[in-house]
């Protein structure tokens, strides 16, 4: 069975010294063993520090409105009720345990809300709360260490501080009132949470959805390694992400990660790999950036991913989403004219994929069907010698697919319209260029490219840019992935067919 309908099945993996938590699915009942399963499946929620507006509100906001079917519960002694609900003045208060809490109160206060916490016997506390290690004063670095002594001593887990914490649409919780409703089979652990809003909106556009999404900062005491962990077993995720600017525990951390991209691609952005890079990364979440060379080959050793910005990471979580398992990193490619096919075959090879020529046995195929090019064409194939209408993306889609010479193959789709055609339907561009029913034809990988070029704001109804973007929904809808150029393209294509290759020992 595949999780996306793509990526294969994760195999079962068990985690010693960890507890058994039980939660029933769909699917049946699931045994995860980690005690992250259990703090992310909360029956109840408190969001302390609770307001009509700026954080404490921009918190509560998303669970009232996303589905959480828990109970929920502000505090703020401030206000009597808050969105419709009852608001209390401190967490006990309340008649009930709570099992998750979300703080968005000064740092000074945080050591009382654990007190506090512990009589509602609640699992986990994250803290939006900032302003302490990464500051680099002394002071505050003592609070958090006393702050995270008191969470110990009561069995209180901790998200973060400084982060947006958790964005989990199946269980109706999200630090972002935007973010969609419906989960996907993508995760993604990120040290940041700007950074985490941002690949969410971006891989939303180009038809991601998202399994679980944590934010955990500073990470004083869950960090990078648990969560990956917890994830590498988790049945809701095929695909993990990671952006993370330091590593608490580097040998734990290099083993947890292999035993992870042994049952589904780990994808890593890693920041502060330059000395002013490093240096950001200190005061933004107080972590240490550690030695790029001995990163690189961690990723080597554990056959992870290193992309090097937020585009190439939702590019990989595109690929892997939509694409089966890459056997191989030859390509053929279609679509363009002229100048545009000779860079897409630079392109791609220095993308590290193989632009392989056409087969003696490909031309006889062109020739049959009477193509008077045949002796012509090359690959990429340029559409635009052509000589009559019986060569047409669509023929050459499908002898690409039918030639043994191609594992993948990458369509150059240009939006513009010809003459003076005020408006145009999708269907009649793809008519217009002999294109209707392209995404049924390959049979084998097929990546598209579609150019993202600037619109002026007197474009703003254009018809290429509406056509632009309905093709993208076409292309979502077809479970084809697009990329905006052909290098990015083929480079995710060569980094997933690496991924394969070492993981089946090719």
């Amino acid at each position: 069975m595949c999780l996306t309908g793509r990526v294969p099945a994760p195999q079962a993996c068990q985690l010693q010294g960890q507890r058994s938590y039980r939660t029933c699915y769909p699917g049946g009942i699931i045994v995860v063993n980690h005690v992250l399963h259990e703090i992310l499946h909360p029956r109840s929620i408190a969001v302390v520090g609770a307001s009509v507006s700026g954080p404490g509100w921009r918190f509560l906001l998303p669970l009232l409105r996303r589905g959480f079917e828990g109970k929920l519960y502000p505090v703020n002694p401030k206000y009597q009720e808050i969105g419709g609900l009852k608001c209390y003045a401190s967490v006990a208060e309340i008649p009930d345990t709570v099992d998750y809490i979300i703080s968005v109160v000064p740092a000074p206060l945080v050591p009382n809300l654990i007190r506090d916490a512990a009589t509602k016997g609640t699992k986990a506390i994250h803290l939006f709360t900032a302003r302490f290690s990464e500051t680099g004063r002394p002071q505050a670095a003592q609070m958090e260490r006393e702050m995270l002594g008191l969470a110990k001593q009561y069995g209180i887990r901790i998200i973060g501080p400084n982060c947006m914490g958790v964005y989990y649409p199946a269980w109706g919780i999200s630090f972002e009132e935007d973010f969609p409703l419906e989960p996907g089979k993508v995760a993604f652990i990120s040290q940041s949470g700007n950074l985490a809003g941002e690949a969410v909106r971006s891989a939303v556009l180009r038809g991601i959805r998202f399994s679980k999404v944590i934010s955990y900062g500073n990470a004083i005491d869950l960090n990078e390694c648990d969560y990956l962990e917890y994830l590498l077993q988790d049945p809701e995720t095929a695909v993990i992400l990671m952006y993370m600017e330091g590593v608490k525990d580097g040998r734990r951390f290099v083993s947890v990660l292999r035993q992870a991209t042994k049952v589904r691609p780990v994808v890593i952005l890693k920041g502060g790999r330059g000395e002013a890079g490093a240096r950001a990364t200190s005061s933004h979440t107080a972590s240490l950036a550690g030695s790029v060379e001995i990163w690189e080959a961690a990723l080597e050793q554990t056959n992870a991913i290193g992309v090097d910005s937020i585009e190439e990471l939702v590019d990989m979580a595109v690929t892997f989403n939509s694409l089966p398992p890459l056997k191989g990193k030859r390509v053929g490619v279609t679509g363009g004219a002229g100048g545009a096919s000779v860079l897409a075959a630079d392109q791609c090879e220095m993308a590290g994929l193989e632009v392989v020529p056409l087969s003696p046995e490909f031309r006889e195929q062109l020739k049959s069907r009477g193509i008077s090019v045949w002796d012509w064409l090359s690959n990429p194939a340029d559409l635009s010698i052509r000589e009559d209408e019986s060569l047409t993306v669509k023929v050459i889609l499908e002898l690409m697919s039918q030639d043994p010479n191609f594992d993948l193959l990458i369509l150059m789709l240009h939006v513009h319209r010809h003459g003076d055609q005020p408006e145009m339907t999708l269907d009649d561009f793809l008519k217009q260029h002999q294109l209707e029913g392209f995404e049924t034809v390959a049979t084998k990988p097929l990546l598209a490219v579609v150019p993202e070029r600037s619109f002026g704001i007197e474009e703003w109804d254009s018809v290429e840019w509406k056509l632009a973007c309905e093709l993208r929904s076409r292309l979502i809808s077809s479970g084809i992935p697009f990329y905006p150029t052909v290098y990015r393209a083929a480079l995710a294509a060569r980094r997933a067919a690496d991924y394969y290759a070492r993981l089946n020992g090719r």
